[in-house]
This record gives C-alpha cells, sequence and structure tokens, in this order.
C-alpha cells in the first residue's frame, strides 16, 4: 500500500509540475506582452487563464486543489512535497509570481489605454 501512495503522489507530483510550468508561461507571456506592448487577444487570454487560477485558488483557500489531493498520500510538512520545484520557490511562488503578473498587467492596461 506505502509503494501505491508513492506513486500516486508522483503522478500528482508530475501533474501540478506541469500546470504550474502552464501558468508560469502564462504570466511570463503578461509581463513579456506588457513590457514590449505586443498585446494580442492571446494576452488577454493569458489573463483571463491565470485569475481563473486565482479564483480557484481562493475557493480552496489559498491551497491548489492537487495540493489537497497529494496531502493523502504525504504527511511532509516540506512546501515542495506535492511538485517538483525547490523548496523556497513553492514556498513563495504565490507571492513572486502573483508580483510578476500584477506588473505585467499593469503593464498591459497602461499601454492598452495609452494606445486609445
Amino acid at each position: 500500500m506505502e509503494n501505491e501512495a508513492r506513486v500516486k503522489l508522483r503522478r500528482i507530483k508530475i501533474i501540478h509540475t506541469l500546470i504550474w510550468l502552464v501558468f508560469v508561461l502564462a504570466i511570463i507571456f503578461v509581463l513579456w506582452s506588457g513590457a514590449t506592448g505586443n498585446i494580442s487577444i492571446y494576452s488577454w487570454l493569458a489573463v483571463v487563464a491565470v485569475l481563473g487560477e486565482g479564483l480557484v485558488l481562493l475557493l480552496f483557500k489559498g491551497s491548489c486543489p492537487l495540493t489537497i489531493e497529494a496531502r493523502k498520500y504525504s504527511s511532509s510538512a516540506r512546501d515542495n512535497f506535492d511538485i517538483y520545484l525547490p523548496n523556497w520557490l513553492a514556498k513563495y511562488n504565490k507571492l513572486i509570481f502573483t508580483a510578476i503578473f500584477c506588473i505585467g498587467l499593469a503593464l498591459m492596461i497602461w499601454r492598452y489605454v495609452m494606445r486609445r
């Protein structure tokens, strides 16, 4: 049974890491769009996707649903028990990428308004 739990946790960690990567790429794209002024429908779709993820986190009281699922298979207190990231990045992940996203979104809005 313990081996089965490790396999399930490993699967969750892989899926969680891949989803995290997609959202990081979306956040970087928002920042790039705002910094360069190359704002397209894809820029706004990235904004909507990231805001949607933020809503999910709010609904789950700040935790990713995959973290909640992974908790069933681990009692680790480490911040990266459910994702393949360095512990420091897992710990400060929301702070770092929320700041980057907000800067990118502010730049996008500023550039959009200045074009009008």
